[in-house]
């Protein structure tokens, strides 16, 4: 067992850093940050600064001989008025590839949001120490994946040995930008999540820019994914533009235009997927807005409906059939002159028949089982043989 003065305490640092596209350096730590300050700076709305800072798909990587490692952090949770407590965030410490340990922080700051009245406020946490140990005594990689849905401020990284940075993978680098499902929203752990399971069966590096309640079609993310090196591409588009009640079909295929535009402004030859919405009952027909279901929180359940009227359908207002419709015209029409750019409908993900075997539990978001599924089907259709991934990501 490794003593107080046999620890070697290593910055964290972009060095040992995947799938952030920032650290921000604060006066308790550091900060990762899935958009680059320069977007950051653009953000007015409260959700997306939180989703974004939620390090879903992040992770620490370095090669090591350690058989113990202690990570020091603050984490937020996060209290919503009238629903269930949230669980914690989970940390996992992979060990060339597999799982050799999860650690949770019980404490930290704390959001406190109340839905109804439009609130939010935080009450600063103590930091809280994560401890792995019996290790392999042995060179190895080491990933510390940070929890996908939790914001985690980083203090301090101890090991029982000097560790370096990683050895480069070798594997392409997949960019994927969605909504809370592709965050990873009812998945028990960040690597649990459909798109790094995905990208573990594909063998890709992946940098995940889902962004619970944020996928949508911002100038600013089609910037930051632009300037993202990356060997293949895809947007999973339509369920945050529907429950947000954002646009109307006029604005939307100009809005889809212009993000794949900025895409191929600085990626104009790579594999570029547009995911349509999977399947999900409240939205197929029925436009937004989303609200909470408070009767279901009232029996200790989290719950969603769509208050839209379908009668509006007609005048313009989106639901998920509408988009999906749109999707595929857009890239049909767009592929004639982009022969990288495809298409995926995303029923094939999951489908009404799914959703009678595995429900959504709160009417928008997959469960684990789910998250399985979705991802077994992407990979199959997209690294598989003949897929748009193929080619580059095996």
């Amino acid at each position: 067992m490794a003593t107080r003065h046999d620890w070697t305490t290593t910055p964290i640092s972009t060095d040992i850093l995947r799938g952030a596209l920032d650290l921000e350096q604060t006066e308790r730590g550091v900060l990762p940050h899935r958009l680059p300050a320069p977007t950051r700076r653009q953000i007015t709305d409260g959700q997306l600064a939180m989703a974004e800072s939620q390090p879903a798909g992040v992770r620490l990587a370095f090669r090591t001989r350690a058989t113990a490692v202690e990570l020091d952090v603050v984490a937020t949770k996060r209290v919503y008025v009238g629903a269930p407590p949230r669980p914690d965030g989970v940390y996992e410490l992979l060990v060339d590839g597999r799982l050799a340990g999860r650690a949770s922080a019980p404490a930290g700051d704390t959001l406190t949001v109340d839905m109804s009245a439009g609130t939010a406020r935080t009450r600063p946490g103590p930091v809280e120490t994560l401890r792995f140990s019996g290790l392999p005594d042995a060179e190895k990689d080491v990933e510390i994946w940070l929890p996908h849905d939790e914001t985690a401020l980083l203090v301090a990284l101890r090991t029982d040995a000097p560790l370096g940075s990683p050895r480069p993978s070798g594997r392409p680098v997949w960019l994927h930008h969605g909504s809370s499902i592709s965050h990873g929203s009812n998945a028990a752990t960040p690597t649990g999540t459909w798109p790094v399971l995905a990208a573990a069966s594909g063998g890709a590096e992946l940098i995940n820019m889902g962004f619970g309640g944020g996928a949508l079609l911002d100038p600013f993310t089609a910037r930051a994914m632009r300037d993202t090196p990356a060997d293949l591409l895809s947007v999973k588009i339509g369920i945050n533009i529907v429950n947000a009640d954002l646009m109307r079909l006029r604005a939307f295929g100009p809005a889809v235009h212009g993000f794949l535009d900025t895409l191929r402004d600085g990626h104009p030859t790579a594999p570029l997927l547009v995911i349509s919405p999977i399947h999900c009952p409240i939205h197929e027909n029925t436009p937004g807005p989303l609200a909470p279901d408070f009767s279901a929180m009232s029996e200790g359940r989290v719950g969603f409906m769509a208050t839209g009227d379908p009668a509006e359908v007609a005048s313009g207002k989106l639901t998920l059939s509408v988009i999906r419709d749109e999707l595929a015209r857009i890239v049909e029409e767009r592929a004639a002159t982009d022969p990288h750019l495809h298409h995926l409908d995303g029923p094939a993900l999951y489908g009404a028949d799914d959703h009678a075997e595995l429900p959504l539990p709160d009417g928008l978001h997959p469960d684990p089982a789910t998250h399985r599924r979705i991802a077994e089907r992407f990979a199959r259709h997209t690294f598989g043989r003949g897929g748009p991934f193929a080619a580059r990501g095996r």
